[in-house]
């Protein structure tokens, strides 16, 4: 495929096929690859930047990956915006980008599947979306195997993603690194993302909110541990006096919150992901 005028203009390589990656001098230099599916913002930025500290050959991928995506997903409407990509790459000092299509990638029909274990893979995402994390990790180890970097980024926005990559690449021995990036937000708060442009305005108000509930969670946790460690007796303190106590009373069991349980419900949550968040209030509180 010939690059259009306004490619050529730019600093950046764009390469489309394995053969011209391959054919890129390499000796002696630190391949870091940062995969994405394009339509990239400034949290891609940020995975660029780490990638140019962590080498000196900074390769980004722009593939959208037919093989993650339900048939009533959005493949054929995901946002692609390669233009633009590439003068952000570009502005961001990216050396390469690879930009294969779908018969490169997938020549013929992919019998060969990676299959991440249904304990790491089959919850929170994976279970909404079934099959998800099996088009993840294929795709990711044939970009791997593609680009053969020394080192891959990726966002913490995705922690299960990054959980399920890092485990793939421990077990199959790969010699390659998985660097993780803070998840990058805007000034309400909100994870950059690649489908923020889907949300409504009510939906993006109710999003910025979740995400303070769930720092104001945090913070009072974090806080709860402190006092008790200020309180627990130093080494080589007495410890407190020991009075006489009135008979111990049934303890009360934990119940998690169910005041935002309607509310939660009527946006759709279900009752596993309620328990999930009752789960990690108790466990956070319960920490030290």
């Amino acid at each position: 495929m010939r690059s259009t005028a306004s490619e050529r203009n730019l600093s950046v390589q764009i390469v489309r096929t394995i053969a011209e990656l391959r054919a890129v001098p390499r000796t002696a230099r630190k391949l870091v690859l940062v995969p994405t599916m394009g339509n990239l913002h400034a949290g891609h930025m940020s995975l660029v930047r780490i990638a140019r500290e962590r080498g000196d050959l900074v390769v980004v991928s722009i593939f959208v990956n037919r093989l993650q995506f339900a048939p009533h997903e959005d493949f054929a409407t995901y946002p692609r915006t390669f233009e633009r990509d590439c003068e952000l790459l570009s502005a961001a000092g990216c050396d390469i980008v690879f930009a294969p299509s779908d018969g490169e990638v997938y020549p013929e029909a992919q019998n060969f599947t990676a299959h991440p274990p249904p304990a790491l893979a089959g919850i929170l995402e994976g279970q909404a979306r079934p099959g998800f994390f099996t088009g993840v990790c294929t795709v990711v180890l044939k970009f791997f195997n593609m680009v053969q970097p020394a080192a891959a980024v990726f966002g913490k926005k995705d922690y299960q993603q990054l959980m399920v990559v890092r485990n793939m690449v421990r077990q199959l021995a790969l010699p390659i690194e998985v660097v993780p990036a803070e998840t990058v937000r805007d000034p309400s708060g909100l994870a950059l993302s690649s489908r923020n442009g889907y949300l409504s305005g009510p939906q993006r108000a109710e999003a910025v909110q979740l995400h303070a509930v769930l720092r104001k969670l945090i913070d009072a946790a974090r806080s709860a541990v402190a006092d008790l460690q200020a309180a627990a007796p130093q080494p080589g303190q007495a410890p407190p006096p020991v009075y006489e106590q009135p008979p111990p009373q049934p303890q009360q069991q934990f119940a998690p919150p169910t005041a935002p349980a309607p509310t939660m419900r009527i946006r759709g949550f279900a009752p596993d992901v309620l328990s999930v968040f009752g789960s990690a209030i108790f466990f956070l509180f319960s920490v030290g």
